[in-house]
């Protein structure tokens, strides 16, 4: 019996590695266009967010809808629909149990298009996200599915429309995750009282809000439209000279006539909209700006004016310098570099010191807002935070802009968290939803690092051949940021870190290990920085330390859930990383979590995570007024900057 075992182990071990060795680079789709929709004297854009109608699929049945061809007329005449706003995440959105749908959502609503549209013009469709799978239609015809929440998507509706006229557009929305999905999850039937009932589990430890979570737009282009900019910059020596070297795709019938050659005209404007830079290209519709002086952008508290923003603007013109389209966007003129040792800016080094965080509110779920996002950059830069980290997932493509703006540096992390049963579909999609993120976020001046994914299950045996496929494919969109992923694994059991240029690492002491034992902190954190440098020879970031956290819980001696119990694990955090920066090779703090959040029902989490500095409702925890004093401190120490007035609370006069 014990041999028949072992044989049985043997078997599937060998199975399990030679799955990992047939593992194989193979393409995927790349991505096209997908600016970011902005008017211009040659492109309108609408919106189409507010009100929408809204249904639930049966959970048992989840694809009758397209079998009874629900797209083909309004909603409302298949099902009874129920108002839903756009954007945002539906399940928190009525009181019943539609929290914890699983399976199909859809959506419609009807618009109005100008006649003036269709005078020589393209419409394009374009979704920020819809979380997980969606597939829209309009006016009963199919016009795009896409899989990968998150990130944004568009289709050419222009002969789908009808001008001067009513339209309707219906989309459906699949929440389900599985082992091939990113992230991954478990879709399995189990009985409940009234017979059987479909459970979504996952592994990570946030709840998996769906639904269109961002602005859906209607914009125009002209027939031949400038459909890719790509922007990377560089600094001289002394950073008073910058370069910004430009590179344009063209769409459209007069890109391909032989007898039109079109060219690109491209001006750059300071923050006074003053042109600094101009150049018109050759053939190849790419060039170089040089900018002298130049203003370079730097991350808050680094600079006096930190967030420095040029304006790009990108004007197409055909032989007769005829203007065909122009688009413009913000471009930071910043250098990136990095060793064994450091991280620079600009050839500075950084040291990062900031949030995991997470895109998640009352009510709205995931979805988009405005005034969310303002609240959370006014407290990133009150507590003195330079960067965050997207975890576990792209945010908005406003909050990007945002950070662009404010000097905020961005960790930008892809979908991918807990993956495990690594397999060749896993592979396509993981490295598709990389080659989207870059291609929408590679020309933000905040993004500094691409993190490859969360808490990886880097251990396991084919680890190392997937994470190399990851990584390397990585490195093939953008040679000019580091890489990185958030690992959970001891030193000794990963397999992914050679093939990353920046080691991040997750560790909860005293929390998830050792519970409540303050002492066993400080020396625990030192000595596996230094395992892992050890291991590694490259920078390391510890990504995640937190504690749970019950606002308004006080308990004298600390005790875990208490305010008191946060602010002293994050002291003894705080001790550890200052004898870790003296060695050179430590980088960056990351605090687990910027504020509290919604996660699965379990009877570990009380209404969600807790680890939060801020509350759900954005207030300030105890621990965050502590964080506040540690982020200056490092500021002024490092990056020469002064202390806020009221970081210090007067207490007496002491001199005599």
């Amino acid at each position: 019996m014990s041999l028949s075992i072992f044989s049985l182990v043997t078997g599937l071990y060998v199975l399990h590695f030679s799955i990992a060795l047939i593992l194989v680079n193979k393409e995927v789709p790349q991505t096209r266009g997908m600016l970011y929709p902005r008017e211009s004297e040659t492109r309108e854009v609408r919106s189409l967010d507010g009100i929408w109608n809204f249904v639930r699929s049966d959970q048992a049945n989840p694809t009758q809808g397209v079998r009874d061809e629900w797209y083909a007329k309004e909603l409302s005449k298949s099902r009874p629909t129920i108002p839903m706003p756009v954007p945002a995440s539906y399940n928190d959105i009525t009181t019943d149990n539609l929290r914890d749908h699983v399976g199909t959502v859809w959506y419609d609503r009807k618009f109005f298009v100008p006649r003036s549209w269709s005078k020589d013009q393209r419409i394009w469709l374009r979704f920020g996200s819809v979380h997980y799978e969606a597939y829209v239609w309009i006016n009963g015809q199919k016009v795009v599915k896409h899989e990968m929440g998150h990130l944004p998507f568009e289709a050419e509706v222009t002969d789908l429309l009808s001008y001067g006229a009513e339209n309707r557009i219906t989309v459906m929305c699949d929440n389900a995750l599985i082992q091939t999905t990113v992230p991954q999850g478990r879709i399995t039937e189990v009985p409940n009282d009234g017979g059987m009932t479909i459970v979504q589990s996952y592994t990570f430890d946030f709840f998996n809000y769906a639904g269109i979570h961002r602005s859906v737009h209607l914009y125009t282009t002209p027939r031949t439209f400038i459909e890719e900019v790509e922007v990377t910059t560089n600094l001289s020596k002394d950073a008073t000279v910058g370069e910004v070297f430009y590179s344009v795709s063209v769409n459209g019938s007069a890109a391909n006539e032989a007898d039109n050659v079109l060219q690109i005209q491209a001006n750059l404007y300071d923050k006074d909209g003053i042109l600094v830079a101009n150049a018109t290209s050759d053939q190849k519709l790419g060039g170089k700006l040089q900018v002298n002086p130049v203003k370079p952008w730097w991350p808050y508290l680094m600079h006096s004016e930190p967030g420095y923003l040029y304006q790009l603007e990108i004007k197409l013109l055909a032989t007769n310098d005829e203007l065909l389209d122009v688009y413009r966007l913000k471009v930071g003129i910043r250098t990136l570099s990095w060793n064994s040792q450091q991280f620079l800016i600009n050839g500075k080094p950084v040291y990062f010191r900031g949030f995991g965080r997470h895109e998640d509110s009352d009510i709205r779920g995931k979805g988009l807002d405005n005034a969310l996002m303002v609240r959370d950059f006014n407290l990133l830069k009150w507590i003195g935070a330079n960067a965050y980290r997207t975890s576990h997932y792209p945010y908005s493509e406003e909050s990007m802009q945002f950070a662009d703006e404010h000097g905020i540096m961005i960790i930008d992390e892809c979908p991918s968290v807990d993956t495990e049963n690594f397999s060749q579909e896993l592979l396509g999609k993981h490295k598709s939803s990389l080659e989207q993120l870059i291609h929408r976020d590679r020309n933000h001046p905040s993004v500094v690092m691409w993190s490859i994914a969360n808490e990886p299950r880097t251990g396991s045996v084919s680890a190392d051949s997937y994470f190399e496929l990851v990584a390397n494919f990585t490195r093939s969109l953008d040679k000019t940021r580091p890489i990185t992923a958030a690992i959970a694994v001891s030193n000794t059991q990963d397999k992914a870190g050679r093939s990353l240029d920046i080691i991040s690492f997750n560790r909860y002491n005293a929390w998830y290990s050792n519970a409540g034992r303050l002492d066993m902190i400080t020396q625990n954190v030192i000595d596996e920085a230094i395992a892992w440098n050890k291991r590694y020879n490259k920078p390391i970031i510890m990504s995640e330390y937190g504690a749970d956290t019950l606002e308004g819980l006080h308990m004298q001696p600390a005790y875990v859930w208490s305010e008191e119990f946060q602010t002293e694990v994050f002291s003894r955090h705080f001790k550890a990383f200052d004898e870790l920066r003296k060695k050179g090779w430590f980088i960056g703090e990351f605090v687990w979590n910027f504020a509290d959040f919604k996660t699965a029902q379990s009877y570990t989490r009380v209404g969600g995570n807790k680890k939060g500095v801020f509350t759900r409702a954005r207030q300030p925890k105890a621990a965050a007024h502590l964080l506040r004093k540690r982020y200056f401190a490092l500021g002024r120490d490092l990056d020469q900057c002064s202390f806020p007035e009221d970081l210090f609370t007067y207490i007496a006069d002491l001199i005599s």
